[in-house]
């Protein structure tokens, strides 16, 4: 393409300190180094994981940052060695890498990358240097993709090339939400058909997680949430049970449990909240019973349990991107997509402009956006 090698300004969400607004600034992208693709973003979701950034709650993240970890978009250029895309291939850039060459990408039953930002901070990429200036001053990157800009510059083993087909609209979802809610029940939990599943937090992630659960061929799902504005989504995509915790005198836990007789074959856990995670452990059978930790916390948080909630041989475990071997699985999720083996279209409530990314925000933390989609 006519810019590749060069420089490129562009419009990008620029977070210059906590508890700030995002402001909409004019960005300088450099050109791609060895190793790197420079990606056009055409369209990005607003996670909840986004929202903690802006709030300041999450580790190893550098102010100012442009933010964003939840698109789809074209390859504009490439660096020197990178193989595995060319210009002009549809592509979704990956919050949790796979180098291939580490010991958990070599392992088949690990779906984690020693690259990724639990290893170490990923404010810049690999050489310890910004694609990105504003004003003169560096931006960080986040999770190295930051799709809140409409060019990023992203390690090659954090891109994912796609099917030419592919709505990149609807897609970009598959960057974190919908793979990791949906993965959580097929590849962490392993639901069985015939079984009862209860997820706690109906936002994106927690809606997918549902549609994975169905899949599955889970017989229950008991939805929970505080807003019950929630439970005609989570119905639609396969919840058989609606509750909401202020509704009941007594514990969450101590309601599933009775509705169910024994507790839930499997929990999840979306939201990130100390008390939930403890719910949703305390809701498993207290012998077979499997909780999925989704949700993150704040950064810094502690839980402590009683040790006899695991005691009896409940299992507690978390999920990275629904366990997905991200370069591998998400061009296939995506084909599956194609294949109408799912519809998470459904979770897209809202399409905005990306001028009004603020207003996708306010969409989230009231409540009343499942996903907001952003387009360039």
């Amino acid at each position: 393409m006519a810019t590749a090698g060069k420089v490129i300004k562009c419009k990008a969400a620029v977070a210059w300190a906590p508890g700030k607004p995002l402001s909409v600034e004019e960005v300088e992208v450099a050109p791609p180094k060895a190793g790197e693709v420079r990606i056009k973003i055409v369209a990005t979701g607003i996670c909840h994981s986004d929202d903690h950034v802006l709030k300041g709650s999450l580790p190893n993240v550098e102010f100012p940052v442009i933010p964003g970890h939840e698109g789809a978009g074209i390859v504009e250029s490439t660096g020197e060695g990178v193989t595995s895309v060319k210009p002009g291939d549809k592509v979704i850039p990956l919050c949790l890498a796979q180098c291939g060459e580490c010991s958990y990408c070599r392992n088949p039953e690990s779906n984690f990358c020693q690259k990724s930002h639990i290893s170490g901070p990923q404010n810049l990429l690999p050489d310890k240097t910004s694609r990105f200036t504003c004003k003169g001053k560096q931006i960080y990157h986040f999770l190295w993709v930051s799709t809140f800009s409409e060019y990023t510059v992203v390690p090659e083993y954090a891109v994912a090339k796609i099917d030419a087909a592919a709505p990149l609209d609807k897609v970009c979802l598959f960057g974190c939400g919908f793979s990791t809610g949906y993965g959580a029940a097929i590849n962490t939990a392993k639901v069985k058909p015939g079984s009862t599943c209860a997820v706690f937090g109906l936002g994106g992630v927690g809606l997918s997680a549902v549609m994975g659960c169905k899949a599955a061929g889970a017989a229950r799902i008991i939805a929970v949430d505080i807003n019950k504005d929630k439970f005609a989504k989570a119905k639609e995509l396969g919840a058989t049970d609606c509750i909401n915790p202020r509704d009941f005198k007594k514990p969450i836990q101590e309601v599933i449990t009775e509705m169910t007789g024994q507790g839930v074959d499997y929990s999840f856990e979306a939201i990130g909240h100390r008390d939930t995670m403890i719910a949703a452990l305390a809701s498993c059978n207290m012998n077979t019973g499997l909780c999925v930790m989704i949700g993150e916390l704040d950064s810094g948080s502690e839980i402590s349990i009683d040790p006899t909630l695991l005691l009896t041989g409940r299992t507690w475990k978390g999920t990275m991107l629904g366990g997905w071997k991200s370069r591998e699985c998400i061009p296939k999720l995506v084909a599956s997509y194609l294949e109408k083996k799912f519809n998470s279209d459904l979770l897209i409530t809202h399409t905005l402009p990306f001028a009004k990314v603020n207003e996708g925000f306010e969409l989230l933390r009231a409540g009343k956006s499942i996903r907001s989609v952003l387009l360039f």
